[in-house]
This record gives structure tokens, sequence and C-alpha cells, in this order.
């Protein structure tokens, strides 16, 4: 019997639920796009803000000019750039969840975040002195290039760690992950114990989240890697399934369990290092979007992955119009938003899930 056969049989197959949630949530993104590109201090309707967006505004004054302005350069690069995230960090608890066959897995247990943090960590309270003088004005794109770097270069070292005689071990990834996090954390703490108090607030901003600084170069280079993983991903789908199984039981379905490991956490290495780089560390994403699909419309992940994209991109957005209005005209870091709305779903599913984690 083929996979394909096997996994339609699935007690847990809701195609249809999948094709409706999936068609609500794309409508969602598009009603919380427009939304996101008219809340603000300006205070224009989604209706202005639509017209200021296709250019049929017709008018040459002044005040036409500062809301295209608002429009084209603060609100559409944030709003895009909040839903490349959300989508990439959603897909990416969604992979991980399917790896580790763990509900309660999450992308930062890769070491991504950590990597990436040290990385960031480095340049604000190292880079000023001998990076400044090489880049000049450039300096800018050091903090986001190195979180990259750093997220990356952490996944490559976790890779190498739990692969032995070309397998690789996800219990002993995971394992991997918690001890180079804790070595990443006691670096990153030992740097912002030598720091002055202006990368100290630089650097505890970053690591609260936000989008406040999204521009179109942001987005463009964020966009590169998330749009190769969003594309890439899916064709993981029957396989993750067949991996709920168990791994032997994927192999005699003919899965290619090693080659497809190591593309799915490659992938979660260049969707979680774009988004951090570009946005910071953003909790909860990953494990809630996910685990909400799951119960709505079944573990397949040939549904799972693009829904996840569609309400993590949703979820992000409608969590950064939070972000910058709750508290106007300061705004908050977007991680303490996600923190507030994912910690408590964090705690229910962890106290609804003590049978299979034995705690």
């Amino acid at each position: 019997m083929s996979l394909a056969a096997v996994l339609r049989r699935s007690p847990g197959d809701r195609a249809g639920h999948a094709l409706l949630t999936a068609a609500v949530l794309a409508a969602l993104v598009i009603v919380v796009s427009f939304l996101s590109l008219a809340v603000g201090p300006s205070g224009f309707t989604p209706v202005r803000a639509a017209t200021l967006l296709f250019g049929l505004g017709g008018d040459a004054s002044a005040a036409n000019a500062r809301d295209a302005l608002i429009v084209w350069e603060i609100r559409l690069p944030r709003t895009l750039l909040g839903l490349g995230v959300g989508a990439g960090l959603a897909v990416s608890g969604a992979v991980m969840q399917g790896l580790f066959r763990n509900p309660l897995a999450d992308p930062g247990l890769v070491g991504v975040t950590a990597g990436a943090a040290l990385a960031a960590v480095s340049t604000i309270v190292l880079g000023s002195g001998f990076l400044l003088p090489i880049l000049g004005d450039r300096i800018f794109y050091a903090l986001p290039v190195s979180a990259f770097a750093g997220g990356l270069v952490t996944t490559v070292l976790l890779y190498g760690i739990a692969t032995r005689q070309g397998r690789t071990s996800v219990a002993t990834m995971l394992l991997a992950g918690i001890a180079i996090g804790a070595l990443a954390g006691a670096a990153t703490g030992m740097l912002i114990f030598i720091s002055d108090d202006r990368q100290l607030r630089d650097f505890t901003f970053w690591t609260l989240g936000s989008l406040a600084g999204a521009t179109w170069e942001k987005v463009a280079i964020a966009g590169v890697f998330l749009t190769f993983v969003l594309a890439t991903i899916p064709q993981l789908a029957a396989g993750l399934d067949a991996l709920l199984l168990g791994e032997g039981e994927a192999r005699h379905l003919g899965v290619p369990v090693q080659a497809m490991k190591r593309v799915a956490i490659f992938a979660v290495a260049a969707a979680v290092g774009a988004s951090v780089a570009v946005a910071g560390p953003i909790g909860f994403v990953g494990i809630v979007v996910p685990h909400l699909l799951r119960l709505a419309i079944g573990p397949r992940h040939v549904g799972l992955l693009p829904t996840s994209a569609l309400l993590g991109a949703s979820l992000l957005v409608g969590a950064d119009m939070v972000a910058r209005t709750v508290v106007a005209p300061a705004e908050l870091p977007i991680g303490i938003v996600t923190a507030i709305l994912g910690a408590p779903f964090f705690l229910w599913l962890l106290l609804r899930q003590r049978s299979i984690v034995d705690l």
C-alpha cells in the first residue's frame, strides 16, 4: 500500500475542514493587512489606506503626500515583514512538532534563537569599536546579518553533533541544543555585564522583538529566505505525516527519513534565523499556532503547514497592531504581546499534555 493511501485512511484526515479553514484564514490575512495599514496615530480609515495604496488619492496636497508616505514607506513594509515573520515562525513550529513528534516542540529547540541572540549582542557590545570605521553608514545592517549568521552557525554545529554515520538523532539534537543554548546564554550574559547603558538599552529592546525598524531593505533580505522556506517546507508534508508513525515505519513506507530531517532542520534554521535577524526573538508563535490548528483540522501536515503560515501571519500582524496602539504614542515590543497571549495557552497545553511528557 502506498504512503498516500495509508495517510488518506488516517482517522485524523479532515481535508474539508482544512480547505475551509485555509479559505477563512486567507480572508483574515487580507483583512488584518488592510487594518494594519490604517491603524495608528495618523487616524485614517482602511478605505483611505487602500486608496493611498493603489494610487487612487488624486490629491496633490501636502497632507495627501504625507499620508501616502506613511502607507508606502512605514506601514506597508512593516505589514509585509510581519506577514513573513509570522508565517515563517508558525510553519517552523509545525515542522519542529512533526519532527520531534511532540506538540510542545518549538523552533527555539534547534538553538537558532540562542545563537542569533549571542551574535546580535556581540555586534551591539563589541561592534561599535571595530565595525563602525569599516562599515560607516552601513553599520545599520550589521545587526540583522550577524543575527542570521549566528543562528546558521549554531544550527550547522548542532547538526554536526547530532549526525553520526550518516544518521541524525533528533533526541541528540534536542539535548545538544539545550547545552549550546545554555552556553550561548552565559556568553550573552557576560557581554551584557560589560556593556554600557546605551548598549544595554539597544540589546534589551532587540531581545523583546519589534517590527518598528521595518524597511524595504529588510523586507527584501528576509523575503528571499522566507519565500524559499515557505515554498520548500510543504513538500515535506507527506514525510512528516509518515514520521508520526515512527522512523522505522516511515522508512518502510519509502520516506527518505535522513534527507527529510536534513531539509527540515535547515529550513527551520533559515526561517527562524531570518525572522530573528529582522525582528528579534519573538516567542510562542511557533508553538501556539500549529497546536490550535491541529485541534481544528487534524494532524495531517498537507493542511497544517499552509494554514499555519496563514494564521501565523495574521496573528503577528494583529499583535503588532496591539503593540503600537495599546500604549500610544509609545509602542510595546511585540514580544511582550505574543508572550501575554501565548504563555497562558502554553501552560494550558502543558497541563493538557502531562500524560505525554510524563510530568
